[in-house]
């Protein structure tokens, strides 16, 4: 795994050993930034299910102001903090917070804390068809704190498995899908009711 482009480009990314991690591949990746483009140029990131930062990072090197990174487990988020540090981006524009992300949520929503892009990879759910999905990327969705916690302009990145069919609730707007192999990706704007 490597930082794809941006001021820490070609710079190899450490990941977590065991299966514990899946770590979103690099063409899925130049995939999601290729269709972001400048749109992570000054922006504020979170980053959930962090495994080894690698959109967070990516985000850095590419002109975002600030990441925060959600990590459940705090092995992995030693290793996201060794990338940081291996790939020379600033760290004071880098948080890993280790925490179950939906408990950092409602935590980041009651802060008012917002976001100009959230961006997800989570575990990939099993097949669920004829049924609807339990997977973490559902959960997601049908979480309110994470449209609370993006900017009215901003945009949620989700990634998920081609076998999990997502419902995507009515807060959401879907404006783009990208497929790769078994991994699909959903870019997702928030819908703001008319006054």
């Amino acid at each position: 795994m490597r930082i794809i482009s941006g001021s820490a480009a070609g710079q190899i990314l450490k990941v977590p050993k065991g299966f514990a991690v899946r770590p979103t591949a690099d063409l899925v990746r130049q995939a999601i930034f290729n269709s972001l483009g400048d749109r992570v140029v000054g922006t504020h990131v979170l980053e959930l299910f962090g495994g080894t930062g690698a959109l967070s990072l990516e985000c850095l090197s590419r002109g975002a102001i600030a990441a925060l990174c959600i990590e459940l487990s705090s092995k992995h988020a030693r290793v996201i903090r060794e990338n940081l540090r291996q790939v020379g981006l600033p760290t004071a524009a880098f948080q890993v917070r280790v925490q179950d992300v939906f408990t950092s949520l409602p935590q980041l929503a009651a802060a008012n804390r917002q976001f100009d892009l959230i961006i997800a990879d989570p575990p990939y759910g099993e097949k669920n068809l004829g049924r609807r999905s339990v997977s973490f990327a559902q959960r997601l969705l049908d979480d309110p704190n994470v449209k609370d916690v993006l900017i009215d302009s901003g945009l949620f990145v989700l990634g998920y498995a081609r076998r999990d069919t997502l419902d995507i609730p009515p807060r959401w707007k879907q404006t783009k899908l990208l497929k790769h192999g078994d991994s699909m990706v959903i870019f997702l704007e928030k819908k703001i009711p008319c006054p």
